[in-house]
């Protein structure tokens, strides 16, 4: 028994490990990980400096952007490109600081995760939760590919394109920077600050992007534990149905089953607590982008748009009693929400689509 033991808890550990490994790889380098009972002194400062460095490089590279938009008499199509890519840099800012801020919600969700693997020792729960873990792992790397990718195409892009100034008898060719920014306070005509300033906007972009991937990839991975845990419940509530109508043995008995439920509902409870701020801040950015690009579109192109399901029924009437509680408690639905005010749905996103445009469309008339 103490070798079984030993074997089910290294697989949790491993199972654990695996859910989680591509979370820590986005969020160790920026600083983010939660620290642990187990973290050393040394990670905890080193930890503290990376957060320095991420938080004064994207100041460095937004406040120059920023004075540009505010302080220069530039046209409003010019202001509104810049306030594009300044805008990703700010609200990724906002969602480091959340993440930072929550770091003891996320390091509670992870110990609820491990502690669920620990208390799962049956194989075919085990395989129920390491299909949803593979899924979420799919949208973690699909995010971070995606993000990473089309951000630092375009910062590449953008400077790869060059053009020449004219000082003196000087000739000088500079990169177009990704943003541009408020001269008067870094004079980016100059070959070398010009490339440290490109430098600066790149490595700030890579932070920014890291912070965002890092939120939605731990939201993924987050919300697919969740769904394993309410799969493997459904899964007892089958073999429960079942040995009641004689059909098989199990060892599964309804108060277990009452309290894998409660404890999945209060680890989605965790994740609102951890996301709800920062589903406001995207919902708010992913509005606004909509908007400005509606715009450009319109503009240059002129181009305008499991519950529980088991066969209950079929059960004698004090066995269906005791499911009762159990459905009772699915009707009242935890949801995530926007800075608990909205609800975060694809009714929600269809909603933010038509702000968007109408936003869009109240630009249009003012310009």
């Amino acid at each position: 028994m103490p070798n079984e033991a030993a074997v089910i808890e290294a697989d949790s550990n491993s199972n654990s490990d695996y859910s989680l490994q591509l979370n820590r790889w986005f969020l160790k380098p920026i600083g983010a990980w939660p620290s642990s009972p187990s973290t050393t002194k040394l990670e905890k400062i080193l930890s503290f400096l990376l957060n320095i460095i991420c938080f004064g490089t994207v100041t460095v590279t937004v406040i120059p952007s920023l004075l540009l938009i505010i302080l220069e008499d530039e046209s409003i199509n010019f202001k509104l490109k810049a306030l594009g890519f300044v805008s990703h840099w700010i609200v990724s800012s906002l969602n480091y600081t959340a993440l930072l801020l929550h770091s003891k919600d996320i390091r509670q969700c992870i110990e609820h995760m491990e502690t669920d693997w620990r208390t799962l020792i049956r194989e075919e729960d085990q395989h129920v939760m390491l299909k949803n873990a593979k899924f979420g792992r799919y949208v973690a790397a699909f995010c971070a590919i995606f993000m990473q990718g089309s951000v630092l195409c375009f910062c590449f892009v953008t400077a790869l394109n060059t053009f020449e100034i004219q000082i003196g008898n000087e000739t000088r060719v500079l990169h177009v920077l990704p943003c541009a920014v408020y001269k008067k306070l870094v004079n980016v005509d100059e070959s070398s600050r010009n490339q440290i300033m490109l430098f600066l906007q790149v490595l700030s972009a890579i932070i920014a992007n890291s912070s965002t991937i890092g939120i939605f990839s731990l939201a993924a991975v987050l919300a697919a534990h969740a769904c394993g845990q309410l799969n493997v419940v459904m899964l007892w509530i089958n073999e429960f149905v079942n040995e009641a109508r004689g059909e098989k043995t199990s060892s599964i008995q309804i108060g277990a089953i009452v309290e894998r439920h409660l404890r999945t509902l209060n680890f989605i409870s965790y994740i609102e607590n951890v996301m709800n701020k920062i589903c406001l801040l995207e919902m708010l950015r992913c509005t606004m982008d909509i908007c400005v690009t509606g715009y450009y579109i319109l503009s240059c192109k002129k181009i305008g748009e499991v519950v529980y399901m088991t066969n209950w029924y079929y059960l004698p009437g004090k066995t269906i009693l005791d499911l009762i509680m159990v459905i009772a408690r699915s009707n009242v639905v935890v949801q995530i929400t926007a800075g608990k005010l909205v609800h975060m749905s694809v009714y929600t996103f269809g909603s933010v689509l038509k702000t968007g445009f109408a936003y869009l469309n109240l630009l249009q008339q003012m310009i």
